[in-house]
């Protein structure tokens, strides 16, 4: 056997996102956490953003071709062990992500599906939702939308625990294997997320826990996708992955929520416990 052959080799997580030059969300964020969480991150960048943590000031998209090329360049050659896509600002940009994971054959992908700032800006085209929907959910193995963006893709007002699980449950008939409905923008002290497996319907997970007072919550989605995603690369089953994923941004949140940075909403400490890169 070759000495190259014997080498050891990293876990790996691609994340597909745009980037925010305040740090705290997008590309920056995901690796962040892919790094705390032992994983070895790449990443192809669909969108340049002039945010910080009072909101967005500007938005350029990456040309679909160059996004292309950075897939085939990550894929080709440094491969991949699971996938976390973000922010995809347009129908094109989505499709030629879609065809990329195609042709790699890629299977472990957890998909976001950003569509407003924590802020409240909007980070996608008016005709991205259907293309998303239509392109990209049917490949993911789980999608991790929070209330407003349920809302968006259900046309249904979600108001407690109740309309969460009937939302979760109808999200799943676009395709993807799974759904993390996340209910961090529902009032109280305890907030509730919702896992769905669409082969265990009958099988609802509700993960619960105890509201934490900050403003530094900034790149949250982003930060819980990209850990599921790392779980997912390690090795761990999806609703595993979940589970451990929402303790590890928990910690992040807990860990940062005494800081300040900026004059708005701050980052969650993506370092308050970093693992071996393995």
């Amino acid at each position: 056997m070759s000495k190259q052959n014997l080498m050891k080799t990293y876990k790996k997580v691609l994340t597909i996102a745009g980037s925010d030059s305040g740090g705290g969300a997008g590309i920056q964020a995901d690796l962040k956490t892919i790094s705390s969480l032992g994983c070895y991150g790449t990443s192809v960048i669909t969108a340049i953003t002039a945010q910080n943590t009072l909101g967005v000031t500007g938005i350029h998209p990456i040309p679909p071709e160059i996004v292309r090329k950075q897939l085939d360049a990550v894929l080709s050659d440094i491969g991949t062990d699971s996938v976390k896509i973000g922010m995809l600002h347009s129908a094109e940009i989505i499709k030629t992500v879609a065809k990329a994971l195609k042709k790699f054959r890629l299977k472990k992908i957890v998909l976001d599906p950003v569509m407003v700032a924590t802020s409240g800006d909007k980070l996608i085209e008016d005709n991205t939702v259907d293309a998303l929907t239509g392109n990209l959910f049917p490949l993911a193995e789980i999608i991790t939308p929070n209330i407003p963006e349920a809302e968006i893709l259900t046309g249904k007002k979600i108001i407690n625990r109740d309309d969460m699980i009937d939302s979760a449950l109808k999200l799943l008939d676009y395709g993807s294997r799974s759904v993390l409905l996340k209910g961090g923008h529902l009032n109280g002290e305890t907030l509730f997320d919702i896992y769905i497996h669409r082969d265990r319907k009958d099988d609802i997970k509700i993960f619960s826990n105890k509201f934490i007072s900050t403003n530094n919550v900034h790149g949250t989605g982003c930060t819980l996708s990209s850990a599921i995603a790392s779980f997912m690369a390690h090795g761990n089953k999806t609703a595993d992955a979940v589970g451990k994923a929402i303790i590890y941004l928990q910690g992040a949140i807990q860990h940062g929520k005494d800081y300040r940075t900026g004059h708005g909403n701050g980052p969650v400490n993506h370092f308050y416990k970093p693992q071996k890169l393995n």
